[in-house]
C-alpha cells in the first residue's frame, strides 16, 4: 500500500530571500477505482488511506447501495498506476449496478461524478425528525478537538477532515482526504461498518459547505453541520429541506447558523 505522505525537497524563501534548502512532507493523491463484482464504476483521486472506509462511504453516498449489508466483501488491490477497491455486492445490487454502468474519472474530491440527469444532480435527500440540541460552547470545544485528531493534516497542512462529534460521547471518528468529499465519504463508511448511524450526532467539516456535502451528511443521517467556511446558497436550502442544522463560518469567537437554528442552545 502507498504510504498516505512523502518527504519532499523544497528551497526556502522568507523575507524576500532565498534562504537555502528545506523539505517538507506532503499528501500523497492517487487514482482510485471502485470497482462492483469485477467491473470498475469510479474512478476518484483520493489520498491511499481508510480505503475500506471510503468503498463503503462512496457506495453509500453516492447510491450504489442503499445499505452496508449489500456488500459482501472488499478487496484492495494496488498497481502502478493507481489502487483498485474491489466491493463484492449481492445480485440485486449488481443487477441495478449493471444497468446504469458508466465509468467516471473525476478530479480530486469530486461530488457529483457519474450523475445522469440535472434531477440527480439536485436530488432531494430524506428528512430528518431528530430532535437533539447543541450547546453553542460544545461546538466550539469540538471544532478544537478535531483539529488535534488531524494526524495527516499536522504533517502535511495540506488535507481536509470529517469528523462525528455527539454530545454524549464528544469526538467519535475523524477521516483525512485531500478531497473534503472523500474525507466525509471515509467518515460516512467508518460509521456505517461501526454498524452506527450520525443520529443525535454533528458532522464537522474543515472545509466549504457545498450542495454535496449536505448530501453525503443526510446519508449519514447527522442533524447537524459544522463547517469552518461558508456554505452556498444550494447548501442552504437542501439542508433547509432535510432538517439539517447548517452552522458555518465557525471560528473561536463565534459561528453563524445557516438553518434549523432551534438546535443551537446557550
Amino acid at each position: 500500500m502507498p504510504n498516505a505522505t512523502r518527504e519532499t525537497s523544497t528551497t526556502l524563501w522568507r523575507d524576500g530571500r532565498n534562504t537555502g534548502p528545506g523539505s517538507r512532507r506532503i499528501p500523497e493523491e492517487v487514482a482510485i477505482a471502485l470497482s462492483y463484482n469485477g467491473t470498475t464504476q469510479a474512478v476518484m483521486m483520493a489520498t491511499p488511506l481508510d480505503l475500506e472506509d471510503y468503498g463503503v462511504g462512496f457506495s453509500l453516498s453516492e447510491g450504489q447501495v442503499s445499505t452496508v449489508d449489500q456488500i459482501q466483501e472488499i478487496d484492495i488491490a494496488v498497481f502502478d498506476e493507481g489502487i483498485d477497491i474491489r466491493l463484492w455486492v449481492d445480485e440485486a445490487t449488481e443487477t441495478m449496478l449493471r444497468d446504469r454502468r458508466r465509468r467516471i474519472a473525476g478530479p480530486t474530491g469530486c461530488g457529483l461524478c457519474g450523475i445522469e440527469s440535472l434531477t440527480e444532480a439536485n436530488r432531494p435527500t430524506g428528512r430528518t425528525e431528530d430532535d437533539s440540541r447543541f450547546q453553542a460552547s460544545a461546538l466550539t470545544a469540538a471544532q478544537h478537538a478535531m483539529y488535534n485528531h488531524q494526524k495527516l493534516n499536522a504533517e502535511t497542512r495540506a488535507v481536509h477532515a470529517a469528523g462525528l462529534w455527539r454530545p454524549d460521547q464528544g469526538l467519535v471518528r475523524v477521516r483525512e482526504d485531500v478531497g473534503r468529499h472523500n474525507a466525509l465519504d471515509k467518515l460516512v463508511g467508518a460509521t456505517a461498518r461501526a454498524g452506527e448511524s450520525g443520529a443525535g450526532g454533528v458532522v464537522l467539516l474543515t472545509s466549504r459547505v457545498s450542495v454535496e456535502m449536505v448530501q453525503k451528511s443526510a446519508v449519514l443521517g447527522a442533524a447537524a453541520i459544522v463547517a469552518v467556511s461558508a456554505p452556498t446558497a444550494l447548501a442552504v436550502r437542501t439542508a433547509d429541506a432535510a432538517g439539517i442544522t447548517l452552522v458555518a463560518l465557525a471560528r473561536d469567537d463565534g459561528f453563524e447558523v445557516f438553518s434549523h437554528s432551534h438546535r443551537i442552545v446557550q
